[in-house]
């Protein structure tokens, strides 16, 4: 090696020691706020010893405004591949150490690189999110690499999946490249989301405003629903990134991993049944049901503190990935209002671009009613979930468990909107309306000349449900596969499973279609 050699890469020595050590100070920073560093999530979030670091050098070309003094190697982003569950995956961190993790052009084509190379290789793409926002001393220079930042997001979607961790205050340009993804998980207490910060907004409107009650991890899970999931650390965090990412392909042409559960697909369960009450009217959590249906009662749940009128998660089915949706009779009794819609719709399309089964447990007595809902729409966002589900081609399997009424029965996927298998509980009643409602506006004038109303009521009740609703009515007239014994549940979803696995469904060629957004 010449002097010339042996001086570089002593240089380089120099300079991957800086850069891996970091600034002290800034460090501790860190550290006091209850965060990681850029460096310690990663080491967390992948496989030991597996990280290997792409342009860790590359720094900011701009001098102006002091920037020659503050700027760093990396750019305030690092970036990368390794493993999580020995499956390759290209991650970036963005660096609150260096520059606040500002967004400058270096920084977001480091960021487009992990995403378009992801493509290109198939796999997916995890961005931990620590950013001040848009570097305001590049200019308009910096605007361009942030819209390929934003057009790599959008290309790279229903391709690869992408997940998205805020761990810090993110403003700005910070929030949209996120709101791109696939999954938001956010940190109780350090992690906030805003467009326009605090000050502004006093500045323009004359309201005061926390950034935690303007964008923290209790308001987008609870409210907006831009977040899936919010942990009480860093490391929790971390954790349930890999736990999801197990549950997904690597890309939109493989298929889910299979994972070795030991759970019998046969089991029963004989008191699976007494969990639902037999009066249509009275609450029950389908989270328990769900348990006790799927391996090991693992379910994943996803935006549980939003629309929880509305169940979705991820679980498995003898080792499977299945996506569930389910009616939540605990909240507004289980009606589906714009919100609800929302949640489930787009559950429904990640499943769908993903390879990943949808089973559908339905008790559902209709949409919510009043003006509130009609004002914001609920025609439409109700109508997202009817286009989600007929636009879907993996295997749908849906489970009448109680009641299916109205215009919500079909959002919630029967046969005729495109569901391979639908099975229904015996105590089931389908129909426009429940079977009290329907005599009462049908049978109104014999009711009021009967010398027992509330005789005539039950007696029409019951041959209304036995010849238009109930369980029976809906094995002839095939509007269900078969009626199921609660007890037999899971295997029955199971086999149903296996028998679609290998289905293929094609569609009339089209650019794509309109949902109704």
């Amino acid at each position: 090696m010449t002097k010339s050699e042996t001086d570089i890469m002593h240089k380089l020595a120099m300079l991957e020691e800086q850069v891996l050590k970091g600034e002290a100070k800034e460090i501790e920073k860190q550290h006091r706020q209850g965060k990681l560093t850029a460096r310690e999530r990663l080491h967390k979030l992948l496989d030991k010893n597996s990280f290997v670091e792409d342009f860790m050098l590359a720094v900011t070309p701009f001098s102006d405004f002091g920037m020659a003094e503050k700027r760093k190697p990396t750019d305030g982003v690092v970036t990368g591949y390794g493993k999580i569950g020995g499956r390759l995956v290209y991650v970036f961190a963005q660096d609150r150490t260096v520059m606040a993790g500002s967004v400058g052009s270096v920084h977001a084509e480091k960021i487009s690189y992990v995403t378009d190379t992801a493509c290109k290789l198939g796999v997916p793409v995890i961005g931990l999110h620590d950013s001040v926002g848009g570097r305001i001393q590049e200019g308009l220079d910096v605007t361009g690499s942030i819209g390929k930042m934003f057009f790599s997001n959008v290309a790279a979607s229903g391709i690869v999946p992408q997940i998205s961790a805020i761990m810090g205050v993110c403003t700005g340009v910070s929030t949209y490249s996120p709101a791109l993804t696939d999954f938001i998980l956010m940190v109780e207490g350090t992690s906030q989301m805003f467009i326009t910060g605090p000050a502004v907004i006093k500045e323009v409107l004359g309201e005061e405003v926390s950034i935690e009650e303007l964008g923290g991890a209790k308001v987008h899970a609870q409210k907006s629903g831009v977040a899936d999931l919010v942990s009480n650390d860093d490391e929790e965090c971390l954790n349930r990134v890999r736990k999801l990412l197990s549950f997904l392909p690597s890309n939109c042409r493989e298929l889910p991993p299979r994972v070795n559960t030991d759970d019998d697909p046969e089991r029963t369960d004989e008191e699976i049944g007494n969990l639902v009450p037999e009066d249509m009217r009275k609450p029950y959590d389908v989270t328990e049901l769900l348990a006790r249906i799927v391996d090991k009662g693992d379910f994943f749940e996803l935006k549980p503190d939003f629309a929880k009128n509305i169940v979705t998660g991820f679980s498995r089915l003898d080792g499977y990935t299945v996506g569930f949706v389910a009616s939540q009779p605990r909240f507004l009794a289980g009606t589906l209002d714009v919100d609800a819609s929302d949640k489930a719709s787009r559950f429904i399309r990640f499943c769908d671009a993903f390879n990943i089964p949808i089973v559908t447990l339905v008790d559902v007595p209709g949409f919510y009613p009043g003006t509130k809902q009609e004002n914001k729409g609920i025609i439409r966002h109700g109508a997202k979930m009817l286009y989600a589900y007929a636009e879907a081609t993996v295997p749908k399997i849906t489970l009448y468990i109680r009641k299916g009424y109205g215009g919500a029965k079909q959002a919630l996927c029967t046969r005729e909107m495109g569901a391979d298998q639908l099975f229904v509980w015996p105590g089931v009643e389908l129909a426009m309306m429940g079977g009290a409602g329907a005599v009462k506006i049908l049978y109104k004038r014999e009711i009021e000349k009967a010398e027992d109303p509330e005789k005539f009521c039950q007696e029409k009740i019951e041959e209304y449900n036995e010849r238009f609703s109930g369980p029976f009515a809906a094995a002839s007239k095939r509007f269900t596969h078969a009626i199921i014994r609660p007890s037999q549940t899971r295997s029955r979803l199971i086999k149903a499973l296996h028998v679609l696995r290998n289905k293929k469904e094609e569609r009339l060629p089209r650019k794509h279609g309109l949902m109704p957004v």
